[in-house]
């Protein structure tokens, strides 16, 4: 069974940075894309920022210039350095992978609290 686990949250100040991470283990399939997702209280989740297999990157205009996603495909992790953190930035971030053949997996969510 495909798991992704994420770590990396917790609570930080106005203008501090995180850095959370998603691990996929126990997955004998390709991986296309990985991303991360955020939900913040009543609201819908949104996108954050995507990376392909190939390292182009996407972002939601509300991190670009701040955020920064990264993988490390040999040990099939996905990152997000978040830097420059805005109250507005609190919400639950999830993990996102497309894997080749058996489609989409989330990971459990982890929250940020940017917070003074």
């Amino acid at each position: 069974q495909v798991q992704l686990v994420e770590s990396g949250g917790g609570l930080v100040q106005p203008g501090g940075s995180l850095r959370l991470s998603c691990a996929v283990s126990r997955s004998g399939f390709s991986i296309n894309a990985m991303g991360w997702y955020r939900q913040a209280p009543g609201k819908e989740r949104e996108f954050v920022a995507t990376i392909t297999s190939g390292g182009g990157t996407k972002y939601a205009d509300s991190v670009k210039g701040r955020f920064t996603i990264s993988r490390d495909n040999a040990k099939n992790t996905v990152y997000l350095q978040m830097n420059s953190l805005k109250p507005e930035d609190t919400a639950v971030y999830y993990c996102n992978v497309v894997f080749a053949v058996i489609g989409t997996g989330w990971g459990q969510g982890t929250q940020v609290t940017v917070s003074s």
